[in-house]
């Protein structure tokens, strides 16, 4: 892994897995695994407004991999899943413009 200049470590990961997380409190959650290129780590967001669970498997994604995990209804979230608002508030992933290597470090 490469050391990033910023206190944020963002990560270039793919989605294996991806599925609904009707147990969580918040609405259209939904529950990521994601390979960073030799290590797969889990992650959770409101996606399912605008992905199914199926159109996530296989994209790349950015991942802040460093600012600790936190535990909801019970999942694991080691990272939080880089998205934007659309104009109702709901995330939009953010992903590379082609496809890059796992791993890779934004800078």
């Amino acid at each position: 892994m490469v050391e990033s200049p910023f206190d944020v470590e963002i990560e270039v990961g793919e989605v294996v897995a991806a599925e609904p997380f009707p147990e969580a409190e918040k609405p259209k959650l939904t529950k990521l695994w994601i390979d960073l290129g030799g290590r797969e780590i889990q992650s959770a967001g409101q996606y399912a407004h605008h992905y199914e669970p199926a159109d996530l498997e296989g994209r790349q994604v950015l991942c802040a991999t460093n600012l600790g995990s936190v535990r909801i209804a019970g999942f694991e979230s080691e990272a939080l899943t880089v998205g934007v608002p659309d104009e109702d508030g709901y995330p939009v992933l953010v992903e590379p413009g082609k496809s890059v290597p796992l791993g890779g470090v934004l800078f």
